[in-house]
């Protein structure tokens, strides 16, 4: 997930729909010990406990839009995909031009 895409994902997301992400979290990543995604000086593990954490602290009332977008940048990719935004298809490069060199 990237800080965009997470931005507009965090201005409508429900306090369930973020808990239903970790929980999906919890069972899909293998690698604790892999760099976060929002702040590269902590494993996902840290972001984990400290991004639960708030959530879990807020008790049904709205979280700062900060903490709601971290949580969605870090741990997106488990969201329902009703919520993920449409993957943009690139255009293909076209094929350079070539000639064969002269010797």
């Amino acid at each position: 997930m990237n800080k965009s895409d997470a931005k507009r994902i965090a201005e409508t997301i429900t306090n369930d729909q973020l808990a239903a992400m970790f929980e999906r979290a919890k069972s899909g990543i293998t690698d604790w010990e892999k760099v976060s995604d929002v702040n590269p000086g902590m494993t996902k593990g840290t972001a984990w406990n400290i991004l639960s954490a708030a959530l879990a602290a807020s008790g049904g009332a709205r979280m700062r839009q900060l903490g709601v977008t971290n949580m969605v940048w870090e741990f997106g990719d488990f969201l329902d995909d009703a919520l993920k935004p449409a993957k943009k298809k690139r255009a293909s490069a076209p094929a350079p031009y070539h000639q064969q060199p002269n010797f």
